[in-house]
């Protein structure tokens, strides 16, 4: 056997990847629906939405179906991309680098929006501040990882765009 067909394989450190790529959606998905449910019963939608309420704040019903809508999109490509890794699509370490990078750019943005909607809101909360702090680690854990690693280099070929072209002219030579 050589090099290449040992490293290549869903193995090694692209285990951890995996199980993150697989509870990525679902971890979204708990905390969406719960931030939903929360919103609903407690009454802080009516009482925020409302043009007759004391607590109402304008743009804030916008703001919150501005990040279900990002939150459904994020999940529909994280599902996409758990996809791409489990089928060892050559499109996986890109995706995953560019939905990293949308994840962790996505946390001072929201921070940013909240203060503009509620301006008594600390810019960095602590959630938010802790937050931020996990996405930047493992962006600058798994990024690099991606780009490197030759694990993911032979792993993540499959569907390439002129594969088929590049193997027949091998076989000619």
């Amino acid at each position: 056997m050589n090099n290449n067909e040992d490293l290549n394989g869903l193995r090694g450190w692209l285990i951890l990847v995996g199980i993150g790529v697989v509870l990525s959606p679902i971890n979204s998905l708990v905390i969406g629906v719960e931030m939903c449910f929360q919103l609903i019963e407690s009454g802080s939608w009516e009482a925020m939405t409302s043009v007759n309420s004391k607590s109402f704040t304008p743009y804030w019903g916008e703001l919150v179906i501005g990040e279900i809508i990002f939150n459904v999109l994020m999940v529909l490509v994280s599902i996409y991309i758990a996809y791409l890794f489990f089928t060892k699509h050559f499109l996986f370490p890109k995706l995953f680098i560019i939905f990293s990078v949308i994840s962790l750019m996505a946390i001072p943005l929201d921070a940013w929006l909240i203060t503009k909607v509620l301006p008594d809101v600390e810019f960095f909360r602590t959630e938010a501040t802790d937050e931020f702090i996990r996405a930047f680690m493992y962006c600058s854990i798994w990024i690099p990882y991606m780009l490197v690693s030759k694990r993911v280099k032979v792993t993540f070929l499959e569907k390439i765009p002129n594969k088929e072209m590049q193997s027949t002219t091998e076989c000619a030579s």
